[in-house]
């Protein structure tokens, strides 16, 4: 029996401390294999398949890191969505749940670092907190109506004692100072004499009525600083979404498209449109040709958006709201960019006055 047979020892050994999670630092992404100690790593480092993985990737580092970042990130908010949806959770946490998966995306291989510079940067592009920003706002106003009807309670409640005092005081000429206590402690001192129970009454009305005044004033500006936080609130999501959502790749399958390249097959296909069928790597599409029927294996550099004519389905390709199927309104032809209004989905009904033509492309309907 050889040394390293399956049924050995050795190799039952071997298994075993491999069924685990091992550490990161011995953990290759790009061959995807993971050492169990220095030496290991370094003996694989040197290796000629990991030497053609790191000639690939010196091709473009830039495209392969981002490529995990965004698997990253993805994986990890999904995580969030499935376990952790309405409830606040410590980033460690979702982290040690998203690692019990050997295979996952290595943190090591992304632009972080670190959990804590990915934390912040999802702070800082808004996919965890605005929520929690909306929930507090709401939460204030409701507290602060509150207070306000609790205030106006007192004031009827104090309004309906006050005919008692003075009739109590009406069988004598003078009264000493009286004193009524509401319920938040505040107490109301009351001196009435018989020739100035009327013109107390109608004072105190005044005071109250001013008083009316001022509450509803202040509501409203409250309700108009409260509408302003809610849209800062919207820009600020608007921004972190058009900051999320930029790629430099925009090719999905279903769109029609251009194909821009001169020399392609002599200039055959030049400005003739194809549908795409397949995206490749992100980057390159297999565009089906809608004149000759030919497929053709294009890069995105090479093919530019159409634009349908207004009233038609088009596919946001960019930005913000990347993926949104939305129908064209209008065209600035000045401004180069569009008006559309986003169909299906949670934005459904939203419209956008002004979208660059490059971020949306026309979609393709298939007749019969």
């Amino acid at each position: 029996m050889g040394k390293n047979e399956f049924l050995t020892p050795k190799a039952i050994a071997n298994r075993i401390k491999a069924k685990g999670l091992q550490k990161l630092r011995w953990y290759c992404q790009m061959c995807q294999k993971q050492c169990r100690d220095e030496n290991g790593f370094k003996c694989h480092c040197m290796s000629e398949s990991h030497q053609r993985q790191m000639e690939v990737f010196g091709q473009n580092p830039h495209r392969i890191v981002d490529g995990y970042s965004e698997e990253f990130e993805s994986s990890f908010l999904e995580l969030m969505r499935q376990s952790h949806r309405f409830s606040r959770v410590a980033a460690t946490v979702v982290y040690n749940e998203y690692i019990h998966d050997r295979h996952h995306v290595h943190m090591n291989s992304t632009q972080w670092a670190t959990l804590t510079e990915f934390v912040k940067y999802l702070g800082r592009t808004g996919k965890c907190k605005e929520k929690q920003k909306n929930k507090r706002i709401r939460a204030d106003m409701v507290e602060e109506e509150k207070q306000e009807k609790e205030i106006l309670k007192q004031i009827e409640r104090a309004g309906q004692m006050m005919p008692a005092v003075n009739g109590a005081n009406s069988n004598s000429g003078s009264e000493p100072l009286r004193e009524v206590t509401l319920e938040n402690g505040v107490k109301i001192g009351f001196s009435l004499s018989k020739q100035g129970i009327k013109e107390k009454g109608e004072a105190s009305r005044v005071v109250f009525d001013e008083a009316e005044n001022e509450r509803a004033n202040k509501r409203k500006k409250d309700e108009k600083s409260s509408r302003s936080a809610l849209e800062e609130l919207m820009k600020e999501e608007e921004k972190a979404k058009e900051r999320s959502n930029r790629k430099n790749y925009w090719l999905c399958e279903g769109i029609v498209v251009k194909v821009m390249n001169k020399k392609l097959a002599d200039g055959k296909y030049y400005k003739q449109k194809g549908v795409v069928r397949k995206v490749i790597d992100k980057y390159t599409g297999e565009i089906g040709m809608l004149e000759s029927k030919d497929v053709l294996k294009v890069d995105q550099e090479e093919l530019e958006t159409v634009i349908p004519q207004i009233g038609g389905l088009v596919r946001i390709v960019n930005g913000a709201y990347r993926g949104s199927t939305a129908r064209l309104l209008g065209i600035n032809t000045e401004e180069f960019c569009a008006k559309v209004q986003i169909e299906k989905g949670i934005y459904d009904g939203r419209v956008i006055p002004a979208i660059a033509y490059e971020d949306i492309c026309k979609v393709h309907v298939k007749v019969g």
